[in-house]
């Protein structure tokens, strides 16, 4: 099933959640009608058999899916991994998917590092990550959005901020941009800038799909992107800035990874993404064409 948001009983086509193994039981009951689509890892998805690949099947044969990387390492000095990508491209088109993104980030030289590592804000690094964006884009067959990445150390030797490198990137690489605003939040908290003057100098023209997450705060003061809690107000409102700068629908997903509530308490904050989209946006089409797509359009 292609990424068309087609389904006439969901008053939510652009509000999703990430599909987790903890929560097919519940999904396979019932879905709450505010889920209007789901995101997976491919990495933890691709390929897999057995009743898992069943019950993943299930579902992307009935409602939308997005893919979401966890270890492609764009930034990252080892070989782009090519073939997880070709594995991620087989699995898009097996279950139909049409939007992939990636973290902006790296995490992995001989081996995987587990963690989300910053960029150097180079102009070289611009370049060589642009490069790597431009290749699999290639592989794929399709333009990607890349996500803005929490970050716990600043790089040395920094040419540029942190939102012109990303918006350097993703205009050399002519990517799109996966919008994080928790990451924003919990960024500005631990380096003292202004999340809402950052989130302006985005290219949010290019943005074609969002997370929203929870945080975990440190005795210290520190702020940890966990996605292990509820999402605060100060996100929320980062979100509704978001929309207005993005100025169309755009499908967004709550993230939640750990200290996972029961499905209906995640489907309320899912449905309170989709009424901030129907504030700033009004009513939403049932029928929008694929999100890629659409953001595509923008900057075309």
């Amino acid at each position: 099933m292609a990424l068309s948001l087609h389904s006439t009983d969901s008053p939510a086509p652009w509000a999703g959640l990430g599909f987790r193994r903890e929560l097919i039981g519940a999904l396979q009951q019932s879905v709450p009608r505010t889920l209007g689509f789901f995101e997976v890892a491919p990495e933890n998805w691709a390929g897999m058999g057995g009743r898992a690949g069943r019950d993943l099947r299930s579902f992307t044969e009935r409602y939308p899916f997005v893919c979401h990387g966890l270890s492609l390492s764009l930034g990252g000095p080892g070989p782009l991994d090519e073939t997880l990508l070709r594995r991620t491209r087989d699995f898009m088109r097996q279950h139909g998917i049409s939007l992939f993104t990636e973290h902006l980030s790296w995490c992995a030289d001989n081996s995987h590092l587990y963690d989300l590592l910053p960029i150097p804000q180079t102009e070289e690094a611009v370049r060589y990550t642009a490069e790597r964006i431009a290749r699999a884009q290639d592989i794929l067959g399709m333009r990607i959005g890349v996500e803005n990445a929490s970050t716990y150390i600043a790089p040395p030797g920094a040419e540029m901020t942190e939102p012109e490198f990303v918006r350097a990137v993703v205009e050399q690489a002519d990517c799109l941009l996966h919008l994080d605003v928790n990451n924003i939040y919990v960024n500005s908290q631990n380096f003292g800038f202004d999340p809402h003057a950052y989130l302006q100098q985005l290219p949010l023209q290019r943005t074609c799909y969002v997370h929203v997450a929870g945080h975990y705060v440190e005795d210290d003061g520190l702020l940890i992107d966990t996605h292990g809690s509820d999402v605060i107000d100060p996100v929320w409102q980062l979100l509704q800035a978001a929309y207005k700068g993005i100025g169309s629908p755009v499908l967004t997903c709550l993230e939640r990874d750990f200290n996972i509530p029961d499905l209906a308490t995640l489907a309320q904050e899912v449905a309170h993404i989709a009424q901030l989209q129907q504030a700033a946006f009004g009513p939403l089409a049932l029928n929008p064409n694929t999100a890629s797509c659409s953001a595509a359009r923008r900057v075309a």
